[in-house]
């Protein structure tokens, strides 16, 4: 076959439930199949993942042993992709049609591309509350932050093949789980002098199924945590900007704990000033995110509105807490392997 154009790579893991509708949606794609190739690596997987992959990739990885992570698989379906493009999709993500060709266009007007990147739709397919509220949150972030990036989304995302290289593609040794693998590499790629776009018109719909809980588990032990290890290594915890750590974020982290403070005290002493500074910090944080509040209203009405606030205290909760545990453990715990040892 020709050197196909783009190279789509999709890790996978126990995904049968998932992976039709992924692989039907890049089979959609309105540019022709003569100019991307498709490679599903399965990594380890349990079930029927690889069968699924064979009856419409064009190569399919399977991973013996223990999973290694989506780094390691993302990785190995790189080393294997034949276009100077390569794609990344995740198998619970459905891109929308015209996700390759707008890569294709992207990357061909502008050669100072190193990566591009896009965002979840605004239709997630879980009706159930939580999912709902997290997944509009990323379409959220990610449609107010169009422009020129720091970090990279391999949900649904694109490198150029000789900068991924030159970065170090993904960590998989410090990464051995799916965490920030991503926002890392583009960290390092950006680091490197090369530019990561973030296209809001780049749309793939979200199938994940969230709980309270596991959302809760992944923010801190998945997300907050290691993003803290590895802005303390880049000395950006304060000043530092990027997706999901701009200043309102950091004012509304602040915010709920003066809340989670304000809160102890009324429990403790039920005086009225306890509660003043209680119902203040509730006040505040609506006034600090009252734009995400007034679209969650525009998207689904106000009663859902209401609850994606409550949502949005826990979500920041999460963040303080990851926040002190990073930092202690950074300080005077085992967080891994430092920054020097990370892929230069």
């Amino acid at each position: 076959m020709a050197e196909p154009l783009i190279s789509v790579v999709v890790p996978a893991r126990d995904a049968e439930a998932l992976l039709p509708y992924c692989l039907g949606a890049i089979a959609a794609s309105d540019l022709p199949r003569s100019a991307w190739e498709l490679i599903v690596v399965d990594d380890a997987s349990t079930d029927s993942t690889a069968a699924i992959a064979a009856a419409v990739a064009d190569r399919v990885i399977v991973l013996q042993g223990s999973p290694r992570g989506p780094a390691f698989a993302r990785n190995r379906g790189f080393e294997a992709a034949r276009g100077g493009i390569v794609a990344f999709v995740d198998a619970d993500v459905c891109i929308h049609e015209d996700v390759l060709s707008r890569f294709a266009v992207l990357f061909r007007d502008d050669d100072s591309l190193g990566a591009v990147l896009g965002s979840y739709d605004d239709e997630p397919t879980v009706p159930a509350f939580v999912s709902q509220y997290r997944n509009l949150l990323h379409h959220y972030v990610h449609q107010r932050n169009a422009g020129y990036a720091r970090s990279f989304w391999a949900g649904c995302g694109a490198v150029r093949r000789q900068p991924f290289i030159e970065a170090g593609m993904f960590d998989e040794m410090r990464y051995g789980s799916p965490q920030i693998e991503d926002v890392e590499l583009g960290y390092r790629m950006h680091d490197k002098g090369h530019r990561l776009l973030l296209d809001p018109a780049i749309l793939g719909k979200h199938r994940k199924r969230w709980t309270l809980g596991g959302m809760i588990r992944s923010d801190f032990s998945h997300r907050g945590v290691p993003w803290t290890h590895l802005l303390l290594q880049r000395g950006e915890l304060i000043g530092g900007k990027s997706l999901s750590v701009g200043t309102a974020d950091k004012l509304s982290a602040v915010m709920v704990g003066a809340l989670i403070i304000s809160l102890l005290l009324l429990i403790v002493f039920h005086n009225i000033l306890a509660l003043s500074a209680t119902l203040l910090c509730l006040v505040a944080l609506a006034i600090v995110n009252r734009e995400l509040i007034r679209w969650y209203a525009g998207k689904r009405g106000a009663p859902f509105a209401a609850g994606a606030f409550v949502m949005h205290i826990f979500y920041h909760a999460t963040n303080v807490a990851s926040v002190a545990y990073g930092t202690a453990t950074h300080f005077f715990g085992n967080t891994g392997p430092t920054a020097k040892s990370a892929r230069q």
